[in-house]
């Protein structure tokens, strides 16, 4: 099932309910098969359903749909923990933006909800327009503190999950509860990779070799799951800055003459391979545990 769209997805959820077999297919691996598929890639219903069918029964590591796993609890909670947030930064935008029309000056391009109150609170508009946009800057900020109230519930949600689900993530140095709930419910059944490899090429992580007759080199993937991929970057930046171990692997990569964005890499690719060791380590132990 390409679960690109809400549809796809609420149809995907209705058969895994009904006890149909449904794995999440991305809409990247539908593509490609489509593009190699005759008939010069056209697209509709038909070809669709097709390529993401061909893709399906060709590859074993596609993460089964499963309304009820652990991890789509936490999948959901962070796809909308990501829609707050998304939301709350349009707003912010917005604010910033009425307040610069209302301020000669402008304000500073770091915007919080605490700031705008105390900027408002000193404008004294003179106009209809002016007097407009202060009640509309106040309107939006309100929405902005609706919206971090809404965030802040949720992250007590995420992490009272994360906590019950006791995975050992938030072991490795820069994931907390919120990075832990994304990735999990992003990788979903760890042990449909059968390596290591196989998992820092789902991540996006495992360079492609790029050679060319007796020079060997590799390039950066851009492919594997993207959501995971930032997360995983994300985890690696904050380890070359602050962490002991990992800012010492990323010197030492610096110091072996990569540049600074190759040896993030390099530690994006050691974090990746923590990550898939406490995943499998989580499930073995929940297996164990079920039995």
């Amino acid at each position: 099932m390409d679960n690109a769209g809400g549809l796809g997805r609420h149809l995907a959820v209705r058969l895994a309910g009904s006890g149909e077999s449904v794995v999440d297919v991305p809409p990247k691996l539908s593509a490609r098969v489509r593009v190699l598929s005759t008939g010069n890639a056209r697209k509709n219903d038909g070809v669709d359903a097709l390529a993401t069918a061909l893709a399906a029964s060709r590859n074993e590591r596609l993460a089964p749909v499963d309304p009820e796993a652990a991890s789509e609890v936490l999948r959901l909670l962070s796809e909308r923990r990501e829609d707050l947030v998304a939301e709350r930064t349009r707003a912010l935008n917005r604010l910033h933006a009425l307040l610069r029309d209302l301020l000669p000056g402008g304000v500073a391009p770091t915007l919080s909800a605490d700031r705008a109150a105390r900027i408002l609170r000193g404008i004294r508009p003179k106009g209809v327009s002016a007097r407009l946009r202060r009640r509309l800057a106040s309107e939006v900020l309100r929405d902005v503190r609706t919206l971090d109230r809404k965030i802040a519930d949720l992250n007590g949600r995420i992490e009272a999950e994360v906590e019950a689900s006791g995975n050992t993530l938030t072991q490795i140095f820069g994931i907390g509860p919120i990075l832990a709930a994304r990735i999990i419910g992003t990788v979903g059944d760890v042990t449909r990779f059968p390596s290591k490899a196989h998992f820092a090429s789902y991540s996006g992580t495992a360079p492609l070799e790029a050679s060319s007759g007796e020079v060997v080199r590799h390039r950066l993937s851009l492919a594997g799951n993207r959501k995971l991929n930032y997360a995983l970057h994300m985890v690696a930046v904050c380890q070359a800055r602050s962490d002991a171990r990992g800012g010492t692997y990323y010197r030492k990569k610096i110091a072996e003459g990569k540049s600074r964005k190759e040896a993030l890499r390099c530690l994006k690719r050691r974090v990746c391979d923590a990550v898939f060791r406490s995943l499998l380590a989580d499930s073995q132990a929940a297996s164990r545990g079920a039995a």
